[in-house]
């Protein structure tokens, strides 16, 4: 899901890293052996929602059925608008584990079933500041804008089930999820001191 001006992940339509302007909150709850229900809360601050509301609502140029882009915020999911000029964006998937993906047409979570009633959720994180455009802040200017937009937003990962058995992430007191807060502007800068991959082994019976 490509936002302003430049993209993250987010499930149904991009799930987990997003545009500098958003923060994110991604729940992955593991519910079976072969299935898992994903959720997202995106929440866009009032300044940068007053920028691009006027777009949300036109057609995209050249269709004919009026289809919004799919790059646009909250392009899939309920968009509610709050009084202070903030809007979030939820939306929430259950399936199979094929089936849920965490970026636009792509799976960005793993689910591995382990056997005994165990599964192993993982996210790669390689990659993923070239994704958010990093490698095309070439000049001074565009990196300092980049710098102050992404300044302060984060994305938090969940991952959980009936237990979490073994993790690198930090454990919930009832051991049911895993949470990871991830910094972005850490993470394009290469110093979140994250580990290459994120994972939480669950227990799903």
């Amino acid at each position: 899901m490509t936002f302003l001006p430049a993209r993250i992940v987010a499930t149904a339509g991009s799930l987990l890293f997003l545009a500098g302007c958003v923060d994110a909150t991604v729940d992955i709850d593991v519910i079976s052996p072969t299935t898992a229900r994903a959720s997202m809360t995106q929440v866009m601050g009032a300044e940068f929602y007053s920028l691009i509301k006027p777009d949300l609502d036109k057609p995209m140029a050249g269709t004919a059925d009026g289809k919004h882009r799919m790059e646009r915020f909250c392009a899939k999911g309920e968009l509610v608008e709050n009084a202070d000029g903030s809007a979030a964006c939820y939306f929430s998937q259950k399936g199979d584990f094929a089936t849920i993906l965490l970026g636009r047409d792509q799976q960005r979570v793993r689910f591995t079933p382990l056997g005994d009633g165990l599964v192993r959720v993982e996210l790669s994180l390689v990659g993923i500041a070239e994704e958010v455009g990093a490698h095309r802040w070439d000049d001074e200017k565009t990196r300092q804008m980049n710098q102050s937009l992404f300044s302060g937003h984060t994305c938090t990962l969940r991952f959980g089930g009936l237990e979490v058995v073994d993790t690198n992430m930090s454990l919930s007191p009832d051991k049911r999820s895993a949470e990871q807060v991830v910094h972005f502007l850490d993470l394009i800068n290469g110093t979140a001191g994250l580990p290459a991959t994120l994972y939480a082994v669950v227990r799903v019976k």
